[in-house]
């Protein structure tokens, strides 16, 4: 499911024109968005039943170029993390 599809069927489900619907998911998952903006502040999303969002602080590490085999250094970095929940994994194994 792509964007598009996606707010097609939140249209649908939630009896919303497509324009709300499409701001819903951009104010959600956009690049500003809520998940995006708390996970920079430093804060951990938990949804019961569905899982939690947060952001991992990566070391700074050496590398290799896959082209020359040279080392290079990649700079540490937050990584976003998504764990599931109980009442999501039931609901996907039913």
């Amino acid at each position: 499911m792509n964007k598009t599809e996606l707010v097609d069927e939140l249209a649908r489900r939630a009896d919303l024109p497509k324009t709300e619907a499409t701001r819903a998911v951009d104010a959600l998952f956009g690049t500003d968005g809520i998940i995006v903006s708390t996970l920079r502040g430093g804060a951990k999303i938990q949804i019961i039943g569905f899982g939690s969002f947060q952001a991992k602080q990566r070391a700074a590490r050496t590398g290799r170029d896959p082209r020359s085999g040279n080392p290079i250094q990649i700079k540490a970095s937050l990584q976003p993390t998504f764990k599931a929940g109980q009442g999501f994994k039931d609901a996907l194994n039913p």
